[in-house]
């Protein structure tokens, strides 16, 4: 396993759209090791494959429970609204207001590549939502409602 450098918000690589996983390689293995240890050296809650400059439909994600991977990802269905301060790895040290679903459904791969659903909410549900852009070429501060600001802020 290895760190792999995060990309930055500006880094044209975050704004394109991701290839479908056909295929579990040991090159695809090894990218999911490090992501994961990538994500946590970070401190983040989540972390997609454009994020570290590889253009495939992979994140991690671990709010405390831990780690969940999440190859080809959907959202099948959401509903509900919750508002709260976001940020990103890929523009640390900043966050904004941005309003998503409470609750998803969603399907992906496993490391396995056995398809499965995942039912979640509250902060679960907005790390999926959040990744899932990254892999469509978004990132959340498309989505902020009024000023970016300095996370530091959020916490005092």
């Amino acid at each position: 396993m290895a760190l792999r450098t995060i990309r930055m918000l500006g880094d044209p690589v975050l704004n394109k759209v991701c290839r479908e996983v056909k295929e579990m390689t040991p090159k695809t293995s090894v990218l999911i090791e490090d992501m994961l240890e990538t994500m946590y050296e970070a401190s983040g809650v989540g972390l997609a494959a454009p994020q570290v400059g590889v253009l495939k439909r992979i994140v991690t994600i671990d709010i405390g429970d831990g780690p969940l991977v999440m190859i080809n990802p959907q959202i099948l269905e959401s509903d509900g609204t919750q508002t709260a301060g976001e940020g990103c790895l890929s523009f640390p040290g900043k966050a904004g207001q941005v309003t998503r679903p409470n609750h998803v459904i969603a399907k992906a791969y496993d490391q396995q590549m056995q398809e499965f659903e995942i039912e979640a909410t509250e902060l679960l549900a907005r790390a999926i939502c959040h990744e899932v852009d990254h892999l469509n070429g978004h990132m959340y501060t498309e989505f902020v409602e009024g000023e970016i600001y300095d996370a530091t802020d959020e916490e005092e």
